[in-house]
């Protein structure tokens, strides 16, 4: 039982050396391919298009809603119904630094979604009756809906705070904004070029892969990766009425350069997250917490900045107070120093934590993205 559990293991060890195809480069492309072993496969397309990157504030929130609108090979309609026809899902999501648009479908069927993700980036129209119609329903909703997440507001003041400009830009766009068609299609002129995109497939066979990229996207304009001014942390405070949710507190710091492997660590000593479900855990922030308190660790990696800190909500101000408090006494007691045994147990759970990212397709994209 033993010799086969380990013939097992080796089979595994071999399968997971094979995972990971090289990086290539494909009619100017980086192009990457990764075999989960799933009955479906995935295709991202990563654009440097990120909100650190737009000329107006929202334009690169209303690219992400513009997405899978009509192209010159298709309608809005026609992509959905032909979608749909293959079982396939459509996404699109946005990050400070990338745009990820995304097709989720069969295995086989990767050459007519590569032809619909590529019409996007290579003739979608940017018609202004469905940016009127469609799109700016969808930016408008996007921001009143974190104008009621007080985390995912917290966490978007606290860039603005910690690096202003760049990665201090907001994912959503003002309240009342002058965002246009043209404004968006200007953007999207800048940012789809080779030099900004990179292939990252999932299931799917490497050589096919490099082969369906080199033919859709040979009419992409060929031009240097977009740059923004480095990243510079300033750090500050501000309060915000909120009138929805409970009360919360972002505590926290910005770095700059390569995120490193001691941020990791921090954030994950700092964690109250049990390892055990159900349970109240054994650090001593988690003890510490008020029992309708919550305390989330945060960790943001970024090309060259990282934001840590401590997401903090509870019902009342003084329970949010009381965990504040115990938060930032953790905090500065690790800036002395950790104990052998506690850098031990952070050591491993910050390698979990990186490990675990990428189980999920979301989680390889955004792990591998910036590498590719």
């Amino acid at each position: 039982m033993l010799a086969a559990r380990l013939s097992t293991a080796r089979k595994t060890q071999r399968l997971a050396a094979r995972s990971f195809a090289t990086v290539v480069e494909s009619a100017g492309l980086r192009v990457a391919t990764v075999e989960a072993n799933q009955p479906t496969s995935s295709l991202t397309i990563l654009v440097k298009a990120g909100s650190r990157f737009e000329p107006k504030a929202g334009v690169a929130n209303a690219l992400k809603n513009f997405a899978f609108k009509s192209t010159a090979k298709r309608s809005a309609l026609g992509t959905i119904r032909e979608s749909e026809l293959y079982g396939g899902v459509l996404s699109a999501s946005l990050t400070r630094e990338h745009l990820a648009l995304t097709a989720e479908f069969l295995r086989g069927d990767e050459q007519f979604f590569v032809d619909v993700l590529s019409s996007f980036v290579n003739s979608a129209k940017f018609t202004r009756h469905e940016f009127e119609e469609y799109v700016t329903p969808l930016i408008e909703a996007d921001s009143a809906a974190v104008n009621t997440d007080p985390a995912t507001h917290a966490i978007d003041i606290a860039h603005a705070l910690a690096f202003r400009s760049g990665l201090g830009a907001s994912l959503f766009a003002p309240s009342h904004s002058t965002i246009t068609a043209e404004d968006i299609k200007a953007f999207a002129k800048s940012a789809f070029t080779k030099g900004n995109i990179a292939v990252l497939g999932s299931g799917i066979d490497q050589s096919l892969l490099s082969q369906l990229v080199e033919k859709s996207f040979a009419a992409t304009p060929a031009s240097a990766s977009a740059t923004s001014s480095a990243s510079a942390y300033f750090g500050g405070e501000t309060r915000i009425d909120a009138h929805n949710g409970p009360q919360t507190v972002f505590i926290g710091f910005g770095a700059t350069g390569t995120p490193s492997p001691e941020l990791a660590t921090l954030a994950a000593h700092i964690s109250p997250a049990p390892s055990v479900k159900w349970s109240k855990g054994i650090s001593p922030l988690s003890l510490a917490i008020p029992t309708y308190a919550s305390v989330q660790s945060v960790y943001l990696p970024y090309s060259d900045a990282t934001l840590v800190g401590v997401l903090i909500q509870g019902a009342t101000a003084a329970e949010v107070k009381t965990a504040a408090t115990a938060a930032v006494a953790e905090l500065k007691k690790a800036a002395g120093g950790l104990s052998a045994e506690d850098l031990k147990k952070a050591v491993a759970k910050a390698k979990f934590a990186a490990a675990s990212a990428v189980e999920s397709r979301d989680g390889l994209a955004a792990t591998f993205g910036s590498e590719v």
